[in-house]
Formats: structure tokens, sequence, C-alpha cells
């Protein structure tokens, strides 16, 4: 029987301020399902040597990245490096459920790309911080894919802010986050967040050869990329004429932030005008989305055609407004054009995207038609074109609007350039096939 000395040595410590289910715990089980695990496949190729490129066969790389979701309906956030060159990208939630992705939009020179899945529930949300306010020394969490190895939880604390970064000739990054937080390969394009659950920065770089020294963008930054690749060409509000600012304010350092948007400039003769908005009004819900960030400014319009109705504050008081789609196919974004039905014999439907969409990959690109649905007996579906797709041109043509496919359909030289040389993004890549028309 052990004397009294050695059972206190060995008997558990309980302290009353002692708890397991700590705060970093209930915050990890809150916001991990908004979360998604990315998964790509890329080939790269074989041989150095340009004159003997077949040397070695090109070999299919996996990749993998993390993403933030944005929307319920399946609207992510990634970093660019994540999505660039793949020839195929797949999500993976938090309960184990695999989807297939599509690229959206990329913004090459901040590193951020939106892609989209399509989930058969509505996906959880979290809330957007700040960066202005991180503290030296404050906690952060990152949630990754590190090394493949699925919603990986790593803790640590702001190491310095507004880092000026440069990883080589081609890749530089302005005012990051520094933190010491444990940052692997898989982490990038998921959120780092604070104490307080809301996402403050997205992992983006380590400093290779260190020990705990890593990146990540702004949340800042990030909210303003990503409503610009929601909206378009014009950037978030743009296409109605309106120029919005994102506000905040936290009214004590334990206390959750509030965010925003306000209208600062309206454009004269525009559809915000038409709309009887003004400078200094808040935009409280669009559609039934209730407006914080330029993000969710542009979710309200997703899926909607014609008008819709928005709440405005105005001082003291509350009014409805409605602002309708933009008129111009190339003012569009893949998210607020209605899709138009095609003929059965090519089998497809096909929305109008703006610029924004496209120019990330190519600059010169005016915009073109995102497939929304590819049947495999059409003749776009055996040229293999798939949905998701953005169709870019035909033959020497672009394709902005459907009356250019038709003009090359009806051309009078068509037996001339049949098969029809066919021009198309897929996972942020040009690709071309070929389409018999018989």
């Amino acid at each position: 029987m052990p004397d009294s000395a050695s059972a206190a040595i060995t008997a558990p410590i309980v302290s009353g301020t002692s708890k397991r289910r700590d705060e970093t715990v209930e915050l990890v089980e809150r916001v991990k399902t908004a979360v998604v695990n990315i998964h790509s496949e890329r080939t790269v190729s074989g041989s150095d040597d340009p004159f003997r490129p077949n040397l070695v066969q090109p070999q299919r790389v996996n990749g993998m990245g993390t993403g933030i979701v944005l929307d319920p309906r399946g609207y992510v956030v990634t970093n660019y490096h994540v999505v660039d060159d793949v020839q195929s990208l797949r999500c993976r939630l938090a309960d184990g459920t695999n989807l297939a992705a599509r690229v959206l939009a990329v913004d090459k020179e901040s590193d951020l790309a939106l892609i989209k899945i399509d989930p058969n529930r509505p996906l959880p949300l979290v809330p957007l911080g700040t960066a202005q306010d991180l503290m030296l020394a404050e906690k952060v969490i990152a949630i990754g894919n590190a090394f493949g190895y699925e919603h990986t939880v790593t803790t640590g604390s702001v190491s310095a802010l507004k880092r000026d970064v440069t990883l080589n000739k081609e890749v530089s990054y302005k005012s990051l986050i520094q933190t010491q937080t444990p940052i692997n390969p898989g982490n990038s394009g998921g959120p780092l967040f604070n104490k307080m659950g809301e996402v403050v920065g997205v992992n983006v770089a380590i400093r290779a050869g260190a020990q705990n020294i890593a990146f990540a963008i702004p949340v800042d930054t990030m909210i303003t990329k990503a409503a610009d690749m929601l909206a378009g060409r014009k950037g978030c509000g743009g296409r109605f004429g309106l120029t919005l600012a994102s506000r905040y304010e936290r009214p004590g350092e334990e206390t959750p932030l509030r965010r925003w948007v306000a209208v600062q400039r309206v454009e004269s003769g525009s559809a915000a005008s038409d709309a009887g908005l003004k400078a200094g009004d808040e935009i409280e819900q669009v559609g039934d989305v209730a407006v914080c960030t330029a993000i969710d400014f542009e979710r309200g319009f997703l899926d909607r055609t014609g008008k819709t109705k928005l709440r405005v504050k105005r001082g003291g008081e509350v009014f409805d407004a409605e602002l309708g789609a933009p008129v111009f196919a190339t003012e569009r974004s893949v998210s607020f054009s209605p899709p138009i039905e095609v003929s059965n014999k090519l089998g497809i439907k096909a929305s109008p995207v703006g610029p924004g969409v496209v120019q990330g990959i190519d600059k010169q690109l005016r915009g073109g038609l995102w497939l929304t649905e590819v049947a495999a007996t059409g003749l776009f579906g055996k040229a293999g074109l798939q949905k998701g797709d953005i169709l870019l041109g035909m033959h020497q043509w672009e394709t902005l609007s459907m009356e250019n496919v038709n003009f090359v359909f009806g051309h009078k030289d068509l037996a001339t350039f049949n098969p029809v040389r066919v021009i198309f993004v897929r996972d942020g890549k040009i690709r071309e096939s070929t389409l018999t028309v018989e």
C-alpha cells in the first residue's frame, strides 16, 4: 500500500481554474467547417532538354492547398499558386465530403483565386476580422491542409506586421503579416484566425530554411480582391456606378469586430444614381444577404437576374432601393448573367462573363462564355468541353456572346475551317480542342 507521500506524487493535479476545453478548442470546433482542403493534379515535363523533350515522359504531380468558404453556395478563396496550371482540382470538406472544383477567377498579382464547388447543402461561414488592429505577440491559429494532413491546427503568435517579402524575381508581396505559427506546404490559401475566431489573414508563404517564419496576406486585402473577382471587370460595385468603402470598428479589444459597407461615390447617370443612392449611405442588405463586407455586397447578386432589392440606411432612416443586372455582357462577371438556352445540337447552356474573370489569365482577353451545362452528346461535349469551362473563341473569333457562336456556325466558309478550333479556359489554364460540324 503506497504511503501518503507517494500517493500525492502520482495523483492527477486538479485545479479549479484549469480547463481542457479552452477558448482555442472551442474556436477550432466553431470555425473548422468553413475551411476546405484542396487537392490538385498538374502535369510537369519529364525533360528540360528542348532537343529531346520526350526523353522522359511527362509526370502527373499531386498538389495541395487550403481554402476559405466565402459563400454558402460553394464560393471559396485560396491562393493563385495553389490552382495555377492544374489539370484537376478537388476539395474535401471537414466532414470528408469530396467535391470537384473549378477556377472562376484569379488575381495573380495578389496571389489570390476564386474557385467554386457545388455542395449539396449550404456551407457555413466565418467572420472576417481585420489585420489593422493586430498586436505583436497576439495569439493566432491556422487551420490547413499541411503536407496533405487535412485540417491540421497550429497555434502561435504575430511576429511582425507590414512585412514586404520577395520570394524570387517574379514573386513579391507587400505588407504581410509575419507569424511564428507553424505553416507548411498545403497551408497556402488557408485562414489565420485571431482568438475571437475572426479571419485576420490568408496564409501564403514560409521562409525556406528558417524556423517558424511564415507570412499571411491581410484579410483586408483579401476582402477587396475577392469582391472584385466576384464582381468582374469594374470591381465591386463599379458596374452599377458605385464606389464602396469598407468600414469597421471594435468597441473593445475583447469584443467582435463590426464591419459595414458605405457608399463613397455615385456616378452621375448610373444605375446607382437612378436607384437614389448617395454618398454616405450604408448598405445593410442586398437581396437576402446581410452586408458586412464588399464580399457580401457581391454575394447578394449571385444567381440573380433583373432587379435586386437593397436595404439602405441614411442617417437614422432605413429605405429600400433596387439595382438591376448590368446591361452589357462584357460588364458581367460569371455570377451575374442569366443562363442562355442553346440548341440541343450544340448541347450547352452558357452565361457571358466579363474581362475581370479572365484577364488574370491573359490581360488581352475581353471575356467569354461560361458553360453552365454541357451535354455529352452535343457538339461541344463531343469536343471534350465540360461544365465550368469558359469558351473564349472559335476559329479566329472571340466568343463574348451567343451571337458570336451563331456567327461561326452560320459562316458561309465554315466548310473551309471545319473541324473548328475551339479555345477555352479550364482550371485557370487556356486550352484548345477541335469541334467537328457534320
